[in-house]
């Protein structure tokens, strides 16, 4: 036996309220993507890439590694500061709010040289 439902306005418009929630999903989950990774090795006396292209207001993700000894990554436009062990990944999360070219350098002493240890993230 096949059971009829009853005609109800008001389950008809959660309903439509429903499928037109379902309709901006896309929207939501486009704008909610996850932040772009970048991978920066240090060793002595460099960081590579030395330097980082980044869009205004966009989430990164920076993914630092030091390779030989303990580094320090700054970042002082921005407020940015980070220990790097060696053979360890550090996670520093970054966002430029503004347009413009912003040095970072390694603010631990790792040798002779460690004054040309920087590199720029360039944010347009």
């Amino acid at each position: 036996m096949i059971q009829q439902i009853a005609f109800n306005p008001t389950r008809r418009r959660s309903l439509a309220w429903l499928a037109a929630l379902a309709a901006t999903v896309p929207f939501w989950t486009a704008s909610a993507a996850a932040p772009r990774r970048i991978a920066v090795t240090a060793r002595r006396f460099v960081f590579t890439p030395d330097r980082i292209a980044l869009r205004k207001n966009e989430s990164v993700i920076l993914e630092l590694t030091a390779l030989d000894v303990v580094m320090g990554f700054s970042v002082p436009d921005l407020g940015i500061r980070a220990d790097l062990p060696p053979g360890m990944k550090v996670e520093v999360p970054i966002q430029a709010a503004s347009a413009g070219s912003h040095l970072f350098l390694c603010d631990i002493f790792c040798g002779s040289g460690h004054e040309s240890m920087n590199g720029q993230i360039v944010v347009s």
